[in-house]
């Protein structure tokens, strides 16, 4: 009894340490929590809009930071939501994240990046953590032993986090990360990130997984399920024209219109070489990139609506 009691205090210490180090990177101030706030603040303007058919946006950073919502919708004349995430979270965490918003009549459009195309599993390097943050451990089938790991982590606060966030206090008097930025009220990004590095062309050498061809497929028939429909885009990349790259997104795209409407321009595949489109990585476009990949939407969504 008497070893216990002297064990106690310490054991309160390690509890109080790791609810701070939890708090600091789920509720308020690490990367985590502003991505957590970012889908909490999708999700309810999913849930406000009403309306008999809505275009729901889904995918990862490669669709969150590459939309002009309000063209699309004064363009196809429905309400559109963009609902896009961020690529670590995995494609089984980002599907499963957004499937109850599908209502009768919906048109969701999946613009997933090919880190999420080519992936062996479905699950990224934040799957776990970000299930925990939203109040839904495990989702995706992510492993208990891994689910066990990252929750741990999560009490635990990196210390290159920590310096930056005491810089920020000191100097600007608040917290911010990379999805702290205010949102649109159809959840576009308002505002862009500037690359730092040089720019070099993305090569794409291999194609659609057999895991993520599954997935999806599934994905539609719970799409379909909830009466609504399933379209796809191919991203806009900054990217290499290599014929193995072509050859890659080619036949990407020829699975994936096996799997429901696959939208992208036939002859680019999406493929962009004007660098001054784009912002900090080959998958995030600035407004007037925005703009035109909305306008190409429209166009390309258009036929698939009157439908």
């Amino acid at each position: 009894m008497g070893k216990s009691l002297k064990i106690l205090p310490w054991l309160i210490a390690a509890a109080s340490a790791w609810s701070l180090g939890f708090t600091y990177n789920v509720v308020y101030g690490g990367e985590l929590s502003w991505l957590r706030r970012m889908y909490w603040r999708k999700i309810a303007i999913a849930k406000s809009l009403e309306s008999d058919r809505r275009l729901l946006i889904t995918g990862g950073s490669g669709a969150h930071y590459t939309l002009n919502s309000k063209i699309i919708e004064e363009g196809l004349g429905i309400p559109v939501v963009n609902l896009g995430l961020d690529g670590p979270i995995g494609l089984d965490v980002i599907l499963l994240s957004m499937i109850d918003q599908v209502r009768p009549g919906d048109i969701v459009l999946l613009i997933p990046e090919y880190l999420l195309l080519l992936d062996p599993d479905g699950l990224g390097d934040r799957s776990a953590n970000f299930g925990v943050a939203i109040g839904k451990p495990g989702l995706g089938g992510v492993p208990l032993k891994q689910l066990t790991q990252d929750t741990i982590m999560l009490g635990v606060p990196s210390l290159r986090a920590v310096a930056k966030s005491t810089v920020e206090i000191t100097q600007e008097g608040k917290l911010s990360g990379y999805y702290a930025d205010p949102l649109s009220d159809r959840g576009d990004p308002t505002t862009e990130k500037m690359r730092q590095d040089e720019w070099w062309r993305l090569p794409i050498h291999q194609h659609l997984s057999n895991y993520a061809a599954n997935r999806i497929l599934q994905f539609r028939k719970e799409v379909e399920a909830k009466g609504g429909s399933l379209v796809i885009s191919l991203p806009w990349i900054y990217g290499s024209t290599d014929a193995k790259t072509a050859k890659s997104i080619r036949l990407t795209a020829y699975y994936l219109s096996k799997i429901a409407p696959t939208i992208y321009d036939k002859e680019s595949l999406n493929i962009k070489t004007d660098s001054s489109l784009f912002a900090d990585t080959h998958y995030h476009l600035l407004p007037q990139g925005r703009q035109l990949r909305a306008k190409e939407l429209v166009e390309q969504l258009q036929p698939l609506i009157n439908q």
